[in-house]
């Protein structure tokens, strides 16, 4: 099945905002649970009763459209929450949650969710800051989806981890984690696209390739 993404300025992806502590909230009733490969965390279009945090594991915020092209909305790995947006705005789902790999979440329902921001102001202002890095996110890539050529899209998703989320410095010091399917999804391209602009870049000494990793 092709992935791609019609609308970048919906992306979400690796956000190092710090998780809420888990005992915290397990303290609000939180409960954990083990998910396999491929198992629907939730479907486009139900309604958000929990609040979500990955523990380990990695997740996929997804549309499939009527001709089976997937839509990737978001990907989100260990110490990420997801689906909050609408959780908090009385929304359904834009987008099913799906996990890539073996999964543990741990999930605290709506009502006490709200009561321990409510009661913890350190914490509102802790996913205050993750959705504000999201909204960030979007606004830059939006900008690049719509004008700029493949090797300005790469770049600037990679110098926006490096920069604002990782804050390395230095001339390849930072390791991309994302594969050349995920940097296609996350920048609009074709993945044939990446893979041959990334080595153009490299030529260039724009970035750097060790054992099929990229480096910048």
């Amino acid at each position: 099945m092709q992935a791609l993404v019609y609308d970048l300025g919906h992306t979400t992806f690796f956000f190092v905002i710090k998780m809420i502590d888990t005992e915290l909230l397990k303290k609000y009733g939180a409960t954990e649970k083990n998910y396999t490969k491929n198992q629907v965390v939730f479907n486009e279009g139900a309604t958000p009763n929990y609040y979500y945090q990955v523990i380990s594991g990695e997740i996929k915020m997804n549309n499939i459209n009527e001709l089976g092209k997937e839509f990737i909305q978001g990907i989100f790995s260990a110490g990420r929450s997801f689906g909050e947006p609408p959780l908090l705005s009385n929304y359904k789902y834009p987008a099913s949650a799906v996990t890539t790999q073996a999964s543990v979440i741990i999930r605290l329902a709506k009502d006490a969710f709200l009561k321990l921001l409510k009661e913890n102001p350190e914490v509102h202002l802790q996913v205050t800051q993750t959705l504000s890095e999201r909204l960030y996110y979007k606004a830059i890539m939006a900008t690049e989806i719509a004008s700029s050529e493949a090797d300005q899209r790469i770049l600037t998703l990679i110098d926006y981890l490096k920069n604002s989320i990782y804050k390395i410095e230095g001339n390849y010091t930072y390791e991309v984690e994302l594969t050349r399917q995920q940097i296609a999804d996350l920048t609009g391209l074709r993945v044939e696209t990446v893979i041959r602009t990334v080595k153009k870049l490299a030529q260039q000494g724009t970035v750097k390739i060790t054992k099929g990793k990229i480096y910048r």
